[in-house]
């Protein structure tokens, strides 16, 4: 791996880290167990026309997003929207909305680090939204 970006890696590992709030009290709110609830939002575009098929984001799913999260994830079309900084007009793409539940940790953020670093290189995307919180989980 190429030193700058195991450099950006380490970086965005050390940012994640200190995002997390403390876990909650599942027993005392019904249950479950604490885990990270990482909500990814994958932008389908890139200059205004689809960028990412329904094939490119398969094949994305299985060689990216299950290797590194076998125990499971659920996907869900989306639309998104943002507001280019430039022209300030409002800018909407199709989207996937990415749900994984798992033990936080380093190894977790590394992998969802790496897992965002490869879309927007793949994709030549300039972002992948993160939101990450803590969450009781049961299945």
């Amino acid at each position: 791996m190429p030193l700058r970006r195991a450099l950006q890696l380490l970086t965005i590992t050390a940012l994640l880290s200190g995002c997390m709030a403390p876990a909650p009290d599942c027993e005392a709110t019904g249950g479950g167990q604490p885990m990270l609830v990482a909500e990814l939002l994958f932008g389908r575009n890139q200059g205004g026309k689809l960028r990412v098929t329904d094939a490119d984001w398969q094949v994305f799913v299985a060689e990216e997003l299950t290797t590194r999260f076998p125990d499971g994830l659920t996907v869900v079309d989306a639309l998104g929207q943002w507001q280019d900084s430039g022209s300030r007009s409002l800018i909407r793409e199709p989207s996937k909305l990415v749900l994984i539940a798992v033990t936080p940790g380093p190894e977790t953020d590394a992998k969802l680090a790496e897992a965002i670093a490869a879309y927007k290189q793949r994709f030549a995307q300039q972002s992948v939204g993160l939101i990450r919180r803590q969450a009781c989980v049961a299945f």
